[in-house]
């Protein structure tokens, strides 16, 4: 029996499958189907195309796969969307948004690295957590936002598996550590004695060493340049964007702390 599904204004038929598959042979069924699967509704809000967002969900997964029950990021679908999203004139800013508890160190710098050399104006908004090696991603970006109610945690990064009781491994681990704070200083306003501070802070995490910021401790301490939401991402990354075309930026749009301001080119002072 046939049904009726609204798309775009207009009423279609959805017809059911000889197999008893629904929406069998009709494109327009199956991609309402697959719509609902994946978000809950039959209908998407399709986004504005000269925006790219790109979401940094769950764990962000190395070269080893995850359990399957584990919600993940895979850094290798994320490196060609970059590499097509700088390639495509039409793109014109990109919006990071996160809400990760870290991952693979390698992979998530791989990100970071990506995020900062796309050649796109772009704006990273940390929504419930950035935490481990989600902070490199989110200082990446041109200008970051952090939420009032979001939390990052700085923490030494820890190994898995077989581990070699030898000097080396020691020294392996240091040069991994000097990585991250290079990358996270030369692209936010903390130092590197304030950072290496809150890396190796003993007392604050129960079960670890490290630091967990709220929203505005991140902009406090120079993590992240401002708290907002995503009405603040979405007029900094127009700015950005009028600021690259060679436009005047518009004043009074931002989130607090904005202080912190950008370059001709986007980048933080």
């Amino acid at each position: 029996m046939a049904k009726e599904v609204r798309s775009k204004g207009a009423i279609q038929p959805f017809v059911a499958g000889e197999d008893g598959d629904e929406g069998g042979g009709n494109e327009l069924g199956r991609s309402v189907i697959e719509a609902l699967r994946q978000f809950g509704t039959p209908s998407v809000p399709e986004p504005r195309g000269r925006i790219f967002t790109v979401t940094i969900i769950g764990q962000i997964e190395g070269h080893v796969q995850l359990p399957p029950q584990n919600k993940t990021t895979k850094y290798e679908h994320l490196l060609p969307q970059f590499v097509a999203a700088g390639q495509n004139p039409q793109i014109e800013g990109i919006l990071i948004l996160l809400n990760t508890v870290g991952g693979d160190v390698e992979a998530g710098l791989a990100i970071a690295e990506m995020v900062a050399s796309c050649g796109k104006p772009s704006v990273a908004l940390v929504l419930g957590g950035g935490h481990s090696i989600g902070v490199p991603i989110a200082v990446a970006a041109d200008y970051s936002f952090i939420a009032e109610t979001a939390t990052m945690t700085i923490h030494p990064i820890r190994l898995n598996g077989l581990i070699i009781g030898v000097p080396q491994t020691f020294e392996y681990i240091e040069k991994m550590h000097e990585r991250i704070v290079r990358f996270v200083t030369r692209h936010s306003r903390i130092s590197p004695e304030k950072f290496k501070e809150l890396m190796f802070k003993t007392g604050e995490l129960t079960t670890d060493v490290g630091t967990n910021l709220s929203g505005p401790e991140a902009v406090e301490v120079g993590l992240i340049d401002a708290v907002g939401g995503l009405k603040d991402a979405l007029a900094k990354l127009d700015d950005l964007i009028r600021q690259r075309k060679g436009g005047p930026e518009k004043r009074g749009e931002g989130g607090e702390g904005e202080a912190g301001g950008s370059d001709g080119d986007g980048r933080k002072a």
